[in-house]
This record gives C-alpha cells, structure tokens and sequence, in this order.
C-alpha cells in the first residue's frame, strides 16, 4: 500500500459565500472554498423564489437571445405573407411572354386579378384572347408552388 497519497486535511477551511459575503468554517480538503449562493441567501431557503439571481448577465443574455428568436420568427412570417401577395405582379411568374401579354390585355396585371377570375372556373380564364389551356397549366402550378390557394372553381377541368 502507498503512503502519503491521501490530500492534506484542513480542519478549519474557511467558506465564503460570493452574494452575501457570509463565512462559515468547516473540514476540507483546501484551505478556503468560495461558493456563489449559501443557505443564507439562496431563494429556496429564503422563501423568494421569485428572485433570480442575475450571475454574469445570464438572464440579460438570455432575453437578448429570445428577442433574437422572436425577430427571426417574425421575419419568416414578413416573408411568408410577401411570397402570397396579391398585389404580386405577374411578370414575376414564369410564364411565357405571351401569356402575359394576353392577361396585361385582358387587364389583368396582378395575382390578385387572375385569382378573382379562377372564382369563375377555367373557363372564365380560356376565354381570354391569347390565354390557351398550356398557360392556364402553367399559371395553376406556378400558383401552387408560391403557396397560393387557388379557389375550388378553378379545380374543375372542363374540356
């Protein structure tokens, strides 16, 4: 068996506590021990466990953090709600030139105009001059993609 492996023992180490600067003596295995909360001052003890002990700025950093979080979440909804606009002009679809043209001629230049058309069915939408059946195909997927809700009307195939 070894000898002299065991630490030294203090038999009056002092403690001292960081909040309250309350000290205290007790058996160690190091001379002093300095420790953030003690009975004297930990809310659980104290009866305030409303209080939160701010060590650092923990509780500041987190705050910053959640706002951080709730702007972002924010701005992916700013983003959402923008993608699906109705004021969005068509040209930003891909869809042909003509097609475009055809729809700018039958006075309609937003997302907002072709959606209140499509209330009417596909057919309200073919009967514009220049608009054929490979457009409309084109402008219904194009919608989709966007994450636009196209009316129930405009579901209907009719040939």
């Amino acid at each position: 068996m070894k000898t002299k492996i065991q630490p030294k023992y203090y038999y009056d180490a002092k403690v001292i506590c960081a909040s309250c600067g309350a000290t205290w003596t007790t058996g160690s295995t190091v001379p002093e021990i300095r420790t953030e909360v003690c009975s004297n001052c930990h809310p659980f003890y104290t009866g305030q466990q409303a209080r939160l002990l701010d060590r650092e700025g923990q509780v500041d950093r987190f705050y910053k953090r959640l706002q951080v979080r709730q702007d972002y979440v924010a701005d992916l909804k700013a983003q959402a709600e923008a993608k699906t606009s109705l004021s969005r002009p068509l040209t930003e679809l891909a869809l042909t030139p003509k097609a475009i043209a055809a729809l700018a001629a039958a006075e309609m230049t937003t997302v907002g105009d072709v959606l209140a058309r499509l209330e009417g069915g596909e057919k309200a939408l073919l009967e514009v001059e220049g608009f054929g059946r490979k457009s409309l195909i084109d402008l219904k997927k194009q919608l989709r993609q966007l994450g636009y809700e196209l009316p129930a009307a405009a579901s209907e195939i009719e040939v």
